[in-house]
């Protein structure tokens, strides 16, 4: 499995973290994104079951909260002031990593408006199928930027991902809400598979963010890019907001949201929360990992989301979904099997890791 950071740069960063803490990092950002992968689609759908219809607000808060992250980041840059030089900066981004992530936050934000619109229109469960193409996407687009080496088990799991979202494209009529035009339904449809394509693209371009770096990647750099990306995501989304008068709409949608105003705002906070933990846990997998595990990770989590978006909003399953299912089970089990016999051979034999 390759790492998001060329040798050099793991050489510079090996004395700042071991490899027992980097393992528990890659842990933790694995919560996070299991966290937000699961709960911002069932919150966001939340929102627009119950009333709301802000496509532009639901994309906004995909990013908006951002603030978040500045307090582990402070926390960070107290810790190192106390425990090393007083050199240590809190904003340490160079342009050859800031102007990237500029422009990543603006695809970014792109990406959140396609979503949002998809899951104003889809149940979270076709959704979320649809989202599993992304690990097609991924690797594709990893193979292209950082030059990600696949098995034959990690292709089969790519095809199989493929097969599924093909087989839910051709049977989504009975899927679609009575209260849903079938040109909506299509538009949501399409509109998700987009964000699955463009989201594919985004990941390993912050893999390969980290390969072009002029300065060494640490996790509180990380902590930095994805403040970054996130205000300029939000800055995109907020201009959306601002075209379509939606700031005036807020009030309004509070006051009529079937679960009640204080409920709203409590709604869109959370949204924002969930989010944050996917966004951070995303980009924490690619510094400890690669992009491609972060794909897969979000993949992965799939039977979570439909079974959970099955318990809260009583969505049917139908046969196409379970073979849609299914499929994306089969192609996670071939993935990870063939994770585990590369990690045999690398046992046995040391060279076959430092050939991938």
């Amino acid at each position: 499995m390759e790492t998001g950071v060329t040798r050099n740069q793991e050489e510079e960063n090996s004395d700042k973290m071991s490899k027992p803490m980097k393992k528990t990092l890659l842990v933790l950002n694995c919560i996070m994104l299991g966290l937000g992968n699961c709960g911002g689609p069932l919150v966001q759908r939340l929102y627009f079951v119950k009333g709301g219809k802000g496509v532009w607000i639901s994309s906004c808060l995909q990013t908006a909260g951002w603030p978040f992250l500045t307090i582990p980041l402070i926390c960070s840059f107290l810790y190192k002031r106390r425990n090393g030089t007083q050199e240590t900066k809190l904003f340490s981004l160079k342009p050859s990593v800031f102007f990237p992530c500029v422009v990543l936050g603006v695809l970014t934000g792109l990406d959140d408006y396609l979503a949002a619109y998809g899951v104003s229109r889809l149940p979270v469960s076709t959704s979320a199928l649809i989202i599993a193409t992304q690990l097609a996407f991924t690797a594709g687009f990893a193979f292209l930027l950082v030059k990600q080496k696949f098995s034959a088990f990690t292709i089969n799991a790519v095809f199989l991902l493929s097969i599924g979202a093909v087989v839910l494209a051709l049977h989504t009529s009975t899927d679609r809400p009575d209260h849903e035009s079938s040109i909506k339904y299509y538009e949501g449809f399409f509109m998700t598979l987009g964000a699955s394509a463009l989201y594919g693209f985004i990941l390993p371009s912050i893999e390969l963010t980290f390969k072009k770096a002029k300065q060494p990647i640490t996790y509180s750099l990380v902590m930095e890019m994805q403040i970054v990306i996130a205000f300029f995501a939000t800055a995109f989304c907020t201009v959306g907001m601002l075209i379509n008068h939606d700031f005036k709409a807020i009030p309004r949608e509070a006051r009529n949201f079937e679960l009640g105003e204080v409920t709203y705002y409590v709604i869109l906070s959370v949204n924002s929360l969930f989010w944050q933990f996917f966004f951070l846990g995303a980009i924490g997998v690619i510094f400890c990992a690669s992009s491609l595990l972060s794909g897969i990770i979000i993949a992965t989590l799939l039977p979570v989301t439909e079974s959970l978006a099955v318990l809260f909003f009583h969505e049917k399953f139908q046969a196409e979904k379970g073979l849609a299912l299914a499929l994306s089970l089969w192609g996670f089990i071939s993935y990870f099997y063939g994770e585990l016999k590369h990690v045999k051979k690398m046992k046995h034999d040391p060279e076959v890791g430092s050939s991938t």
